[in-house]
């Protein structure tokens, strides 16, 4: 397939920092895929489409966010019958590179700076979807200023993405789905059980994917999440440790100790001493 390459000046005037484009794609195969000189991110809205990007063929359908960079080769094809809208957002290389060095520890490596063969591909559980929406609405009307798209990256990254971070495109869709969804409290307090509830497959299933996927069983990938909810709960708030360990669902407290000390090296009340500051008391002082 032929090569194009697409410049950020015929998109953005000077004093722009993005653009924010909502389309339906053709249907017609490419006549040449195309590599460009920014970032940019799409959203697959509805329907379906086949995705060649750097020798890959992706089959994407709603809900599948891809962080697409400078050097990518990509084209789009939609399907005949249900056709395909995405949401696209261009921005700027500068742009990109400031936020990667100023939040190294969340991005750099990872996201629009991930340095894989492939750029990176997130499927979005319902909730994920509706906020990655939503948030995309909120940037079409808004002025495109370089505070607009780096709000907008920075909410992807930490509200949208965050749970299917640790996933890649060959992850199952009702995998990523429940992964999703057990970061609802709902959902993480009745343990492994909420996670295999939530996919909708048989317990051997799920068990085998999440530990192809993740490395973990599903007790120990709901534990994580659960006691990082107990880390935020005793760093935020001032609710009793039991109170803390009931709202995490756990039933027994001796083993609720035993993952929280595994997972972070302290102890519930040392973890909430070294976390927790009055925000009315100078600290320091009593």
């Amino acid at each position: 397939m032929r090569k194009t390459h697409f410049h950020i000046e015929s998109y953005l005037r000077e004093d722009e920092a993005f653009h924010f484009a909502r389309k339906k794609l053709a249907t017609r195969y490419p006549g040449a895929a195309h590599d460009h000189d920014y970032f940019e991110v799409f959203l697959i809205e509805n329907g379906r489409t086949a995705h060649w990007v750097n020798g890959v063929t992706q089959m994407l359908e709603p809900g599948h966010l891809a962080f697409i960079r400078p050097g990518d080769v990509h084209a789009f094809s939609a399907d005949r019958k249900s056709g395909c809208q995405i949401i696209n957002v261009m921005f700027r290389i500068e742009t990109a590179e400031h936020l990667a060095k100023r939040y190294q520890d969340t991005i750099a490596g990872r996201f629009f700076d991930a340095r894989g063969a492939l750029p990176e591909l997130h499927t979005l559980g319902p909730a994920r979807f509706s906020r990655a929406v939503n948030v995309a609405d909120q940037l079409q009307t808004a002025r495109r200023s370089l505070a607009g798209i780096e709000e907008f990256l920075l909410v992807l990254v930490n509200r949208v993405v965050h749970a299917s971070s640790n996933l890649n495109a060959s992850t199952p869709r009702w995998f990523a789905e429940a992964c999703s969804a057990a970061l609802a409290p709902d959902v993480f307090r009745l343990g492994a059980a909420g996670l295999i509830s939530a996919a909708g497959r048989s317990h051997e299933h799920v068990c085998r994917t999440c530990k192809v996927v993740t490395g973990m069983t599903p007790s120990e990938y709901i534990n994580r999440i659960r006691i990082e909810h107990a880390g935020q709960l005793l760093r935020s708030t001032e609710e009793p440790i039991e109170d803390v360990i009931e709202a995490c669902g756990f039933q027994n407290t001796s083993y609720f100790y035993r993952l929280f000390r595994s997972q972070t090296g302290s102890t519930p009340r040392a973890y909430r001493l070294a976390g927790q500051r009055d925000p009315f008391q100078p600290v320091g002082q009593s």
